[in-house]
């Protein structure tokens, strides 16, 4: 799912080329992507943008006066842009947006359609998309503490709760607690003076180092190669790699669809996270400290 660093890419790219301009046309091509049925697309179509913004993981379309089109691309939405317009639609293709200067398309691979499209008027319907998460780039730490301290969660559910911080996801909450030396289990309410000083300078720290660096590989162009994993990372999608910091294997946590990667040296003091079906099919032989793991494998 892009998250923060590919949301403000996606956005400083479409300002660059969309800011100002009229959007002649939107084309929904996808039954499942539009959630909202007033006002409806026409009511949108000949209306100029007057700005781009991030809710969360949303991106928001303002179009004069106070007309707004949001979009949650999900885990396999992605946007494409093209300076003229784009002929018959392909199987993925759920949405087309024809602006003066060009054509943004939106894609969504996979059989399962997540991505949505809601189509509102007035800034109080805006509001009401946006989860509540701070902007953790702008907190402070006492509001950090104070959005950390209403609930006990892990650090991995905390970190990726759009209720909690806004626009974090499993990838960068990945880089954000091997930076800050926390494990993804450990738990909110229990977290040192120390440790949550580390967390809250980690997080804009990560942030804005790969908002930077995919902003630089776009070069002025069109972000069209946003994902999940990247070759700069540090645990992300590393499983069995070494971590760049002290050389150790890079491990895993699999539950449902979702995979968090850590290293156990930097983050878990050597001891492994049970990983749920490694730990059914190996019971008392699962490994308990990475010591014991590379023990095993020599």
């Amino acid at each position: 799912m892009p998250e923060l660093p590919d949301i403000t890419v996606y956005i400083d790219a479409l300002a660059e080329r969309i800011d100002g301009t009229r959007l002649n046309k939107i084309r929904i091509t996808s039954p499942f992507l539009l959630r909202t049925a007033v006002p409806s697309a026409t009511e949108l179509e000949g209306r100029r943008v007057h700005s781009i913004e991030r809710i969360g993981k949303r991106i928001a379309f303002g179009l004069e006066p106070d007309y707004w089109a949001v979009l949650h691309l999900m885990i396999a939405g992605r946007l494409h842009w093209r300076g003229e317009s784009v002929g018959r639609p392909t199987r993925q293709t759920a949405a087309i947006f024809e602006f003066e200067r060009g054509t943004l398309t939106l894609t969504e691979a996979g059989t399962k359609k997540r991505a949505s499209l809601h189509l509102l008027k007035g800034r109080e319907a805006l509001r009401a998309q946006d989860p509540g998460g701070i902007e953790v780039r702008g907190a402070d730490l006492d509001a950090f503490r104070h959005a950390f301290a209403r609930e006990n969660h892990t650090l991995k559910r905390a970190l990726t709760d759009p209720r909690i911080l806004s626009g974090i996801g499993n990838a960068y909450s990945d880089e954000i607690l091997h930076r800050a030396r926390l494990s993804p289990f450990a738990q909110t309410q229990r977290l040192s003076e120390a440790e949550l000083r580390r967390l809250h300078e980690a997080i804009p720290a990560v942030l804005d180092e790969w908002t930077a660096a995919l902003d630089r590989a776009r070069s002025g162009g069109f972000p069209e190669k946003v994902t999940a994993f990247r070759p700069g990372m540090a645990v992300h999608g590393r499983y069995g790699k070494p971590c760049p910091t002290c050389g150790s294997a890079v491990q895993r946590i699999r539950y449902a669809s979702h995979e968090t990667n850590y290293c156990p040296r930097c983050q878990t003091d050597g001891r492994l996270l049970a990983d749920r079906s490694l730990s059914r099919l190996l019971k008392q032989d699962w490994p308990r400290t990475i010591d014991e793991l590379e023990r095993l494998r020599s």
